[in-house]
């Protein structure tokens, strides 16, 4: 158990820009996504699914995320298109959790999204364990409808976020954390 609260103790994000090679193996992205499937999920609806961008795949994506700024932003300049053409190729490995809550009876749909939000950080934490370091991020391209469509995702999924996953190439500082005493209470 004391390994584990170090690991979470310990665990920071580190942006895309400072994740280099090597990323992980194919056989830890497995281990990844099998990880990240485990976390809560009342009706065990699996209301998330994974889209894993890797190699070439990272450079394609790209093309569609600078596709769609362009159209956005007619007139950006071609150093601004090429830094979100870039977007899923600044870590070696991204993984996509497309969140798919859909009406049920029984499971409220925020609960179906928070599942999704558990398997982002699943993600992130495994990849920690792994020796790797982890950014979960949305950015502009999460929402846009176009790059969605592009990625294969229904008009009705949504993205919860790109995990960005490969060796650090430095150090990130700790940021602060609030401290308990402004953020918790007791009942009564």
């Amino acid at each position: 158990m004391i390994p584990t609260i170090d690991l979470l103790s310990a665990r920071r994000s580190v942006g895309p820009n400072f994740l280099g090679e090597p990323g992980p193996s194919a056989p830890e992205v497995e281990t990844l996504l099998r990880i990240g499937s485990r976390v809560p999920d009342h009706g065990k609806l699996a209301p998330w699914r994974f889209i894993v961008f890797e190699g070439e795949g990272r450079l394609k994506a790209g093309e569609v995320i600078a596709q769609a700024f362009g159209i956005a932003n007619p007139g950006a300049d071609e150093n601004r298109v090429a830094a979100e053409r870039n977007r899923l190729a600044r870590a070696p490995l991204v993984i996509g959790v497309v969140s798919r809550a859909s009406p049920h009876p029984k499971i409220p749909d925020w609960e179906q999204v928070l599942s999704a939000g558990a398997v982002c950080m699943n993600l992130v934490t495994a990849a920690h364990a792994q020796g790797f370091s982890a950014s979960w991020l949305t950015e502009w391209y999460a929402y846009d409808r176009r790059v969605l469509a592009a990625f294969g995702l229904s008009p009705q999924e949504r993205m919860a976020g790109f995990v960005h996953i490969g060796t650090p190439v430095s150090l990130s500082p700790e940021r602060p954390r609030p401290p308990l005493d402004e953020i918790v209470s007791r009942f009564p």
